[in-house]
């Protein structure tokens, strides 16, 4: 895992601009803590920082080779899951190595299939390659978008990152963001393509961009398609977990210590169960980590959101696997640390407004860097075998928006009223919704015979898959290079993620409940006690001294009236949200505040020029 950069210029010689690849390569310094090195000749210059993870002494970056028509060079981030039997392909093939590293195995399967790599690949990656032979630069990124790729079109070429900062601090790029990308921050959702940042673009998901002297190119080599599934359930619940004791045991391949995120959710503690299974076969012992806040457990109170704690179903799956396991407990201090909120936004590039969901991922991620270097997590499970309450919710399955945007609850849309009303007029955030939403169904396919009811359910799978969980996926990764953690996400094997995608949701749900294929396909390794409980979101701490620090927080920004923050949010409402009694403070008025102390932070850190 590593972070990636680099300025193709077809008008000028790129050898003298090394300071400024420089300052962009540093920009990923905490992607790649372990080393950092720059290629640069003519026109293309590629920066790079390492987490070292497979192969620690040889698979130095940039790395390059050289054939009789001239160089070519790569930057890499991410891991392919399948390089071992590809560099076996290859060496039958005649191919040579110097290194045992997968980012070599990637190299020289360009050289040996140029763009057909993409079809070949099996992981999370994106990388550049400058093929000094045709002059040309290929971006590629993993078909689920887990590692994160931009790209900013210039005059004479482009600048490219892993993340909008390395672009950012080339003297090309504006730190601007205009309208649209104003109303892609507060109308939550992920458009495809869409960066925020203007000028910027986020290179899709399963897709390949080569820039050249004639300009930039786009082909798109895997999406997400609808195809008959002719499967019985028994069946179906067996090839999952028929794939899943193939990917585990993939993802786990690591030169350096790995471990599990367990929340005692379902999707976690299945990966932390095959793990366990997996590394007890090389004499191993799982090593788990969970998040919680001081008292929760304690005094958990139910919401409409969470009925359980984590803490008690946590503790049975590392009981039940025999695991190593570390709790990460939390205080209210730590979560609302205005320095950790400053860290948070400058690993997001933007102001999620996510709050505490957001500072104790960071946080858990930071515990878990003293111990591991990668950790296995089980993101996206909901969106792939129907999790989420907005999936089962008769209004939300009929609702012609985003399904999670027709649910009554949650951050997503408490925060939405914080918007001065001249600004939410002027940015027509619902529109923006509708016309994306619109947009989103048309690239979903009726099956022949396919009823409305499966069709309305496909729609949701689809814009789950392809539009809510590339948030979740961003999030993940930013938290996590943060801290140079890489974190796997065996769920998006993209294997799995087709075969789930087509099979009828009657299947997804034959035992009246949500998830059932990953339930039925896993629970003879889990404890009964996870097996029977109800999907209950990522954590979010009920403590109410953590509600009073926001709440002080806010007043001490609205004693600065001549803020820049107050061209977009509402002072007065803020100002009534941080009024109220901390113990009865609803999540409107929580999640606005944190949204309001995000975005304020943003401004300080990033002094953007806004433009609506």
């Amino acid at each position: 895992m590593c972070g990636i950069t680099g300025w193709i210029s077809f008008e000028r010689d790129l050898t003298r601009e090394q300071e400024t690849i420089d300052e962009m390569t540093a920009t990923m310094a905490c992607r790649g803590p372990d080393a950092e090195g720059t290629w640069v000749d003519g026109p293309a210059a590629l920066g790079h920082r390492r987490l070292a993870i497979i192969d620690l002494v040889g698979g130095v970056q940039p790395m390059s080779v050289s054939t009789s028509t001239g160089d070519v060079a790569m930057v890499y981030s991410g891991e392919a899951y399948n390089y071992m039997e590809l560099r076996d392909e290859l060496q039958r093939c005649g191919e040579r190595f110097d290194t045992d590293s997968d980012t070599e195995v990637v190299l020289r399967g360009y050289l040996r299939w140029g763009c057909g790599l993409a079809d070949r690949l099996n992981g999370m990656y994106a990388f550049a390659i400058w093929d000094q032979r045709e002059s040309k630069l290929v971006l590629l990124r993993d078909r689920m978008g887990i590692k994160p790729l931009y790209v900013y079109r210039t005059e004479d070429g482009v600048l490219f990152g892993s993340e909008p900062k390395a672009i950012l601090a080339n003297p090309l790029a504006r730190c601007a963001v205009d309208a649209d990308g104003l109303r892609e921050l507060f109308s939550f959702i992920k458009t495809p393509k869409h960066a925020v940042w203007a000028g910027m673009e986020e290179v899709e998901p399963g897709t390949m961009v080569t820039v050249d002297a004639d300009g930039m190119r786009s082909r798109t080599y895997w999406r997400l398609t609808t195809r008959e599934h002719d499967d019985d359930v028994n069946t179906t619940v067996a090839r999952v977990r028929e794939l899943l004791d193939d990917i585990v045991p993939r993802q786990l391949i690591s030169d350096v210590p790995r471990c599990v995120l367990l929340s005692g959710g379902l999707d976690s503690s299945a990966i932390t169960a095959l793990s366990a299974i997996q590394l007890a076969s090389q004499g191993e012992q799982v090593r788990t980590f969970a998040v919680d806040f001081v008292g929760q457990a304690e005094h958990f109170v139910p919401d409409e959101v969470r009925g359980t704690p984590d803490t008690p179903y946590v503790h049975d799956v590392a009981q039940h696997v025999g695991s190593e396991h570390h709790d990460i407990v939390l205080d209210h201090g730590e979560l609302s640390d205005p320095e950790v909120r400053r860290t948070v936004i400058g690993a997001r590039d933007i102001p999620s407004g996510l709050g505490d969901m957001d500072t104790s991922l960071y946080l858990l991620c930071r515990a878990i860097r003293e111990r591991s270097t990668v950790a296995l997590s089980g993101e996206s499970a909901d969106e792939i075998f129907g999790g989420y309450k907005q999936f089962h919710d008769p209004v939300a399955q009929r609702a012609h928006t985003f399904p999670w945007l027709a649910i009554p609850f949650g951050p997503i849309r408490d925060a939405a009223g914080m918007l001065r009303a001249d600004v939410d007029a002027a940015l027509d955030p619902a529109a923006y919704r509708r016309e994306s939403y619109e947009s989103a169904i048309a690239e979903v396919v009726h099956l022949d015979g396919e009823s409305e009811m499966e069709h309305r359910m496909r729609i949701s799978s689809y814009l789950h898959l392809t539009r809510f969980v590339r948030s979740l996926l961003d999030r993940k990764d930013r938290m996590s290079m943060r801290v140079g953690l890489e974190v796997r996400v065996p769920f998006c094997d993209h294997r799995l993620v087709e075969y789930v995608y087509n099979a009828p949701w009657v299947q997804k749900t034959y035992d009246g409940r949500e998830k059932s294929l990953l339930r039925g396909a896993v629970r003879d390794v889990l404890p009964e006690s996870v097996v029977q409980r109800v999907k209950s979101p990522y954590p979010s701490t009920q403590d109410v001294l953590y509600i009073g620090d926001i709440q002080r927080q806010a007043l001490e920004l609205l004693a600065q009236p001549s803020h820049e923050v107050w061209s977009l949010v509402d002072g007065t409402w803020v100002a009534r949200a941080a009024l109220e009694d901390p113990a009865v403070l609803n999540s409107a008025y929580r999640h606005g505040i944190e949204r309001a102390l995000d975005v304020a932070t943003w401004i300080d850190m990033y002094h953007p020029t806004l433009t609506f």
